[in-house]
């Protein structure tokens, strides 16, 4: 089922949700910048075997609407973006989960509105900013600066196959090098998003959107929920590091490592992350 939620006067974010309609509900939130179709077809079938699985656009990405010059936001707003979808589904309580920009959403839904929560998943995610330091293990290792000069050109105008070049060199770089790149496969993607969304370019909303809101690392200790925390040793933007410390920030965490995985999810981390997340759900399910 595909269907536009509106969050904001004349602001509508597509979103799809699959799977048996009375069953527990999955809310996948996407990073920044890209489509909710980046989560892959795979994953959520394997999800929607038993849960209600959800994954939308977030604004000024995909199919949902741009206008950030029109309507500006900030990063918690897109945050309370997801708690409207739920409430237009009339969905009371969701297991979320949240890659990169997605798992910061997910720590301020943690710490902001837990009620709404069953059970939360953070992958590719430092801690919010304030959370209390450990003698024993970095916040936040430094990223790849390689990547850093790289992303200095994201929002340059191209046409659709200089775009599409690169998207797909953008996904070599956050695969990292355990796992072999499989570069038709991520062209594939992006011409199917592009075809979803109707246009090639990327937005800079996301990079414009005030962060400040989620600056509450130092409620994360308090946080009841239970929380997985999926570490990827081939992130060029959250060494493993970073979610070691994250767990152990989180008073109900479990840290599971997905060998091989970086910043993007391929066909080939599709089984383990599915089993990491069902078995996470599950056993919530049998508290």
């Amino acid at each position: 089922m595909e269907r536009f939620v509106e969050v904001a006067q004349s602001v509508s974010l597509w979103v799809e949700s699959r799977g048996p309609e009375d069953a527990p509900a999955v809310l996948l939130i996407m990073g920044s910048t890209v489509s909710g179709r980046v989560w892959p077809d795979e994953l959520v079938e394997l999800l929607a075997r038993k849960h209600r699985v959800i994954r939308y656009d977030h604004r000024d990405t995909g199919a949902s609407t741009w206008a950030f010059d029109r309507v500006p936001y900030s990063a918690t707003r897109m945050a309370e973006d997801a708690l409207a979808i739920l409430d237009a589904l009339g969905i009371e309580r969701a297991h979320v989960v949240g890659l990169s920009l997605g798992g910061f959403l997910v720590q301020w839904l943690l710490v902001a509105h837990p009620e709404r929560l069953l059970s939360a998943t953070v992958i590719g995610a430092p801690a919010l900013e304030g959370a209390p330091a450990r003698a024993n293990v970095s916040a936040r290792a430094p990223i790849d600066p390689g990547l850093y000069e790289f992303w200095r050109h994201m929002f340059e105008p191209r046409d659709r196959e200089a775009q599409i070049d690169w998207r797909v060199e953008h996904w070599r770089r956050l695969n990292g090098k355990a796992i072999p790149f499989d570069a038709e496969e991520f062209r594939a993607l992006e011409r199917r998003i592009i075809a979803h969304a109707g246009r090639h370019d990327t937005s800079d909303a996301h990079a414009r959107a005030d962060p400040s809101g989620l600056a509450r690392g130092a409620e994360l200790a308090h946080v009841t929920v239970p929380t997985l925390v999926i570490a990827t040793p081939e992130d060029p933007t959250n060494p493993e590091s970073n979610s070691r410390f994250l767990a152990e920030t989180l008073p109900r965490s479990t840290l599971v490592t997905i060998d091989g995985m970086g910043h993007a999810i391929p066909r080939a981390v599709v089984p383990p992350l599915a089993s990491a997340l069902l078995s996470h759900i599950e056993t919530v399910g049998h508290r």
